[in-house]
C-alpha cells in the first residue's frame, strides 16, 4: 500500500482490544508516538474512545469480542479473529499506515496489515509467552528448575507443549487460509517475525538467548486521569489493594484484605475499580474503601501492592518502588506472580489458599523483609531511566526506516 506520509512523520496504526491490561500499554504506545509528532490512529473498544481522542490520536471503533469464547458469545477465538479482519482491513485502507502495531491477543491488524502488505509489529504487554525449552510452561505459575529432577521434569514436557503449539498453529493458519493468506511453518505466528515489543522489565525475564526480532522495552504504563483519593490517617505502613478490573468477580480478595489486616499496624487502601460488591463488607477503622483510584498518584506512597498479579498493576508498583503480595486468579496472572517471586520484589499466595489469615500472614511476611523493598526499589530506578513506551516508540520508527532503506 502506498503511503502519503513525508519521512519524518509517520502515519502509525495501533490496534488492541479493549480489556485494560491490552488497551493501555497500546495507549501509552500511541500517547508517546503522537508526542513524537506521528500521525497515529488507534482502534480498541469505543469504552476509550473519549481518551484516545483527548490525546490527539485517531479512534476506530474494533469490533468487540471475547478473546475467549462464552456461553452469550460462543464464537471461537479465530473465528472471531475471521469475522474482525475484514472490519480492521477497511480502517487500515482508510488511515493509511507506514505501520501497524498489534497487542499480541488482537490478531485482526496483523492480519489485514499483511493483506495490504503494510509491515507489522507486535507489542507483547506482559512477559515474554515463548519461553525456552526447559522452562515451564508459560502461565501456570512455575518458577525455572533448580533441581536436576526439576530439569528432567519440565523437559519430558516440552514434546507436548510443542504438540499443542502446533495445533495452536494449525487453527491460525486454518484462519489464514480462510482470509486468503498463506501457510506459516513457524510457531508463535502471532508474534511479528519482523519487530516485537515485550513491555516488562527485563529483570522479570528469565535468562534465555533472545530471538533477534523481539526487544525487552520495559512496561508501557497509561491510566485514565482521575482525582487524588486520601489515605486513611496515621503514619503506619500504606497497603493498597488493588483488585482486577477483570477477574474476581466477587471481589473475594479485597474482602479477605480488609478483614484480614483490621488490626494489623498497617493503613489499608482498597479499591473496588468500580466493580460490584455484593454482600456488605464491615470497614474497620485503619481502612477505606473506595470505588476508584489512580494508581500512578496512589503507589508512591505504599509500603506495599496486595493484587491479583494483573502484569500492568504489578508493573505500576514496580515502577513506584512498592513490593507487592501477588495472589493470581487466572489468565497469565500466575505466571507474573513466579516471576515476581523469582526476582525478589513480592510474595506469592496461591488463590486456594487465600483467606483472611493467610493474607495477613503474606503482609508480614512482605513488611519484614527489607531485601523485597530493596530489590523494588532497584526496579524503579531502572524504570526511571528506561521509559518503555519511549523504546517501543524508537523501533517503530527504526522499523520504518529499515523497511524503506530496503525498499
Amino acid at each position: 500500500m502506498a503511503s502519503g506520509s513525508s519521512r519524518g512523520r509517520l502515519r502509525i496504526f495501533l490496534g488492541a482490544f479493549g480489556d485494560p491490561g491490552h488497551a493501555f500499554p497500546i495507549l501509552a504506545l500511541g500517547s508517546r508516538l503522537a508526542e513524537r509528532g506521528h500521525e497515529v490512529t488507534i482502534e480498541t473498544w469505543e469504552r476509550w474512545r473519549g481518551h484516545v481522542e483527548a490525546a490527539g490520536i485517531g479512534f476506530v471503533a474494533a469490533p468487540e469480542y471475547p478473546v475467549f469464547p462464552t456461553r452469550e458469545r460462543p464464537l471461537k477465538p479465530y473465528e472471531a479473529v475471521v469475522e474482525a479482519t475484514p472490519v480492521t482491513r477497511h480502517a487500515i485502507v482508510e488511515a493509511r499506515p507506514d505501520v501497524v502495531v498489534h497487542d499480541i491477543l488482537t490478531l485482526a491488524p496483523a492480519l489485514a496489515a499483511e493483506l495490504e502488505d503494510v509491515p507489522a509489529a507486535t507489542l507483547v504487554p506482559h512477559p515474554y509467552p515463548a519461553l525456552a525449552p526447559g522452562l515451564a510452561p508459560y502461565a501456570i505459575g512455575a518458577r525455572p528448575p533448580r533441581t536436576t529432577l526439576g530439569r528432567a521434569l519440565w523437559s519430558a514436557i516440552d514434546r507436548p507443549v510443542e504438540r499443542a503449539l502446533r495445533q495452536g498453529r494449525s487453527e491460525l493458519n486454518e484462519t489464514r487460509r480462510r482470509l486468503g493468506l498463506p501457510q506459516l511453518e513457524r510457531l508463535h505466528g502471532g508474534i511479528s517475525a519482523r519487530l516485537c515489543m515485550v513491555g516488562t522489565f527485563p529483570q522479570l525475564e528469565y535468562p534465555r538467548d533472545w530471538p533477534p526480532n523481539v526487544h525487552v522495552v520495559g512496561p508501557l504504563l497509561w491510566e485514565p486521569p482521575s482525582d487524588a483519593v486520601e489515605s486513611p490517617p496515621g503514619d503506619e505502613p500504606l497497603v493498597l489493594i488493588a483488585t482486577s478490573t477483570a477477574q474476581d468477580p466477587e471481589l473475594r480478595l479485597l474482602r479477605a484484605a480488609v478483614t484480614g489486616l483490621a488490626h494489623e499496624p498497617v493503613r489499608v487502601l482498597a479499591t473496588t475499580n468500580r466493580r460490584q460488591f455484593g454482600l456488605p463488607l464491615r470497614v474497620p477503622a485503619n481502612a477505606r474503601l473506595v470505588d476508584w483510584l489512580s494508581y500512578a498518584r496512589t503507589m508512591p506512597g505504599c509500603a506495599l501492592v496486595v493484587c491479583h498479579a494483573g502484569h500492568g498493576t504489578l508493573a505500576r508498583a514496580l515502577t513506584c518502588a512498592a513490593p507487592v503480595v501477588a495472589v493470581p486468579h487466572s489468565g497469565d496472572m500466575a505466571e507474573n506472580a513466579a516471576r515476581a517471586d523469582w526476582a525478589g520484589v513480592g510474595v506469592r499466595l496461591p488463590w486456594r489458599l487465600l483467606s483472611g489469615p493467610t493474607l495477613r500472614l503474606a503482609v508480614r511476611r512482605a513488611l519484614s523483609e527489607p531485601s523485597l523493598s530493596e530489590r523494588a526499589h532497584e526496579l524503579a530506578s531502572w524504570a526511571a531511566a528506561h521509559d518503555g513506551a519511549t523504546r517501543a516508540a524508537e523501533l517503530v520508527e527504526a522499523m520504518v526506516a529499515e523497511e524503506r532503506g530496503g525498499a
